[in-house]
């Protein structure tokens, strides 16, 4: 499975170069001529070659170093006694001593699992091919891990890899259900069933991770099962159209972690060895352009599957702009009637027989308020409507010479086939 999409260096330069300068992400609800999915590859002339699934395994080995600089010694370990995790010294300060990563990854280790797939009807022992991994999250077997790695996309229908062969850690095997998937967010849920107890990982938090956090990676790159990888946050919110991603509104933790095919749907853990992200993709030709799906993300989307059975998501039919100080002086000063705002978000684009469309909303628009609150940015339209299909919400823009017109939206649900 292999796909290309071929972008014009003129679209790239100046997407790339609006990005760049303003600092604000673009959000276009899906429309079918505008997207692709996360698990496929890219290529253009662009600064960065090509994005690629973790577990592709066709394009091969990429070399890849990684160092830490040395840190003082730890007073309260004698020279030459290398203590068990468990029983580490913990450090009263938040500095990092020589055990923080193998402490992260002996806490979330055991949960790691490696995914392999086995062809349907196949009776006997059969030795899987190793596809990728995932993490135990619950004590009844719930396993989270990508949905490319479990679901093959024909067109609009997804169809599960057959039986899934789950290894521990510890060599315990079993076989393993694909209970549901969302193709848009690249998550999805496996099953198994022990009569002995499983391990856990916990859940963290991506929204309190800053650019330079230390995190680890574990998975089974290239079917090396038991892998641990670090590295640094990159960037918190990496947009899907940053990366030439079109489609809906994504944003990604960007990493320098090496991961490689068979990473996938592994994750990705603060040093409390607490799931921050699912690593879902990396940039093919260069070093340290790893990609994870936020866990703040996935628990989302984790509750509408449990809720809905799929993820519903409300479309508006807009493309829109986070707006800045810099962004507002730039544009007053190529036109004096913008309105005078110091945030909110710019609306260039309205589809076509949409909600938005009839709803009224005009390209050039700057939403100040939406469902009675006040906007600064796309996350908070989002995360309002939630998934509130068919409920109005009231929407304040501001438009050239200040004049103010209120507005009233109902979001449709996404077409799941886009």
């Amino acid at each position: 499975m292999h796909f290309v999409r071929k972008l014009s260096n003129k679209t790239i330069l100046i997407r790339a170069a609006a990005l760049a300068a303003a600092g604000s992400g673009t959000f276009c609800f899906a429309t079918s001529s505008d997207h692709t999915w996360p698990w496929r590859t890219i290529e253009g002339s662009r600064p960065f070659s090509s994005f690629m699934l973790s577990n592709h395994s066709q394009h091969g080995l990429l070399p890849v170093s990684f160092s830490i600089p040395d840190v003082v010694p730890d007073p309260n370990i004698s020279e030459g006694a290398a203590p068990d995790a468990g029983d580490s010294p913990k450090h009263s300060c938040n500095c990092l001593g020589r055990d923080t990563i193998a402490n992260a990854a002996a806490k979330l280790g055991p949960a790691v699992v490696n995914l392999s797939s086995v062809p349907e009807g196949y009776v006997g022992v059969y030795m899987g091919k190793s596809i990728g991994s995932g993490t135990i999250i619950d004590e009844d077997g719930t396993i989270l891990t990508c949905a490319h790695v479990v679901v093959d996309f024909q067109g609009s229908k997804t169809l599960p890899k057959g039986k899934v062969e789950v290894t521990l850690q510890d060599g315990r095997s079993f076989e393993g259900t694909v209970v549901n998937a969302d193709f848009h967010a690249d998550i999805a849920i496996v099953k198994i069933k022990s009569k002995t107890p499983l391990p856990t990982a916990k859940l963290g938090t991506s929204s309190k991770l800053r650019p330079g956090d230390l995190v680890v990676a574990m998975g089974c790159p290239l079917t090396l099962q038991n892998t641990v990888t670090a590295g640094i946050v990159s960037c918190v919110d990496r947009k899907a159209s940053d990366m030439g991603l079109g489609g809906m509104h994504r944003e990604y933790l960007q990493t320098d972690c090496a991961i490689n095919p068979g990473n996938s749907g592994g994750p990705l853990a603060n040093i409390d060895g607490e799931i921050v992200g699912v690593n879902t993709m990396k940039v093919r030709g260069a070093d340290g352009l790893s990609f994870s799906v936020p866990i703040d993300s996935v628990s989302k989307i984790i509750e509408h599957l449990k809720r809905n059975g799929r993820v519903v998501r409300p479309w508006l039919g807009l493309k829109m702009i986070d707006l800045n100080d810099m962004i507002v002086a730039h544009l007053k000063e190529k036109n004096a009637s913008f309105p005078d705002i110091r945030r909110g978000v710019l609306i260039p684009m309205v589809s076509p027989d949409s909600p938005a469309s009839r709803a009224g909303f005009r390209p050039g628009d700057v939403l100040v308020e939406f469902g009675g609150r006040p906007i600064e940015s796309i996350k908070e339209v989002i995360d309002i409507m939630s998934d509130k299909v068919g409920q109005p919400f009231k929407a304040v823009v501001k438009r050239t010479r200040n004049v103010t017109e209120t507005l009233t939206v109902i979001p449709e649900e996404a077409n799941p086939e886009l």
